[in-house]
């Protein structure tokens, strides 16, 4: 089974998104509102469950955040 077929839960990248929302005064229905992403999957992302993301998605998000993908998805050394 190759890693991208792990059931395994950890898959070692950490979303930011709670962090970079907060640090710039908004919430995750602003964010919602402004890349077109219901409030459930950037949940999902935010909590670090999402399996994958459109890259569309991704950079709606940090054009909405002012960020780049660096600063959204950052690799976790558990």
């Amino acid at each position: 089974m190759t890693p991208a077929e792990s059931d395994d839960e950890f898959t070692g990248i950490h979303c930011r998104l709670d962090e970079l929302l907060a640090e710039r005064g908004m919430t995750l229905t602003e964010l919602s509102a402004q890349v077109g992403v219901s409030i459930v999957n950037l949940s999902v992302l935010k909590n670090d469950r999402a399996r994958a993301i459109r890259y569309s998605t991704l950079r709606a998000i940090c054009d909405a955040l002012s960020c780049e993908v660096g600063e959204l998805l950052v690799l976790d050394g558990r």
